[in-house]
C-alpha cells in the first residue's frame, strides 16, 4: 500500500482535464507518444515495465512514463496499444510499450532486441534523447 502512495506522489497525469473526451484512445496514444523523445506506456506494478524504465535511465535517457493503472482511461489506452501492436482481444500483456521519436518501437522484446543488436542507441540519438 505504501508503494501505491509513493507512486502517486511523483506521477502527475499530463493534461487529463485538458484532453477532450471525444478524442479516441488511439489518437490519444499517438498524441502522447509524439510529445516527448521517449515515451513508455506502463503499469506501475509491472516488473517488465520497471526493467525497461531502468534500462533507459541507466543509459541516461529519461522517458516520459504514462502509468495506465493510474490513468482514468488506462484500460481504454491499453486496448488501443494492443491494437497498435497487432494483439488479439485476449493477447499477452500489452505493457510496456515504447515509442521513440513518436514512432512505435514495440513491447519489451523489441526494445531488448534493439538494445542487443545495437540499433537502440542510434534511435535514441535520432530522437534527441541521447547526445553522446
Amino acid at each position: 500500500m505504501q508503494y501505491a502512495a509513493a507512486e502517486q506522489a511523483w506521477y502527475m497525469p499530463a493534461a487529463v482535464a485538458a484532453t477532450p473526451m471525444a478524442e479516441s484512445a488511439v489518437a490519444r496514444v499517438e498524441r502522447l507518444a509524439s510529445e516527448s523523445a521517449v515515451v513508455v506506456f506502463s503499469v506501475s506494478s509491472c516488473c517488465m515495465c520497471h526493467a525497461v524504465k531502468r534500462l533507459f535511465c541507466g543509459m541516461g535517457v529519461h522517458p516520459t512514463v504514462h502509468e495506465l493503472d493510474l490513468d482514468p482511461r488506462g484500460r481504454e489506452l491499453e486496448r488501443a496499444l494492443a491494437r497498435l501492436l497487432g494483439y488479439g482481444p485476449a493477447g499477452a500483456p500489452v505493457v510496456p510499450v515504447v515509442f521513440i521519436g513518436g514512432k512505435l518501437v514495440g513491447a519489451m522484446d523489441r526494445v531488448m532486441a534493439a538494445h542487443i543488436n545495437g540499433s537502440l542507441v542510434p534511435l535514441l540519438k535520432e530522437a534527441g534523447a541521447l547526445w553522446l
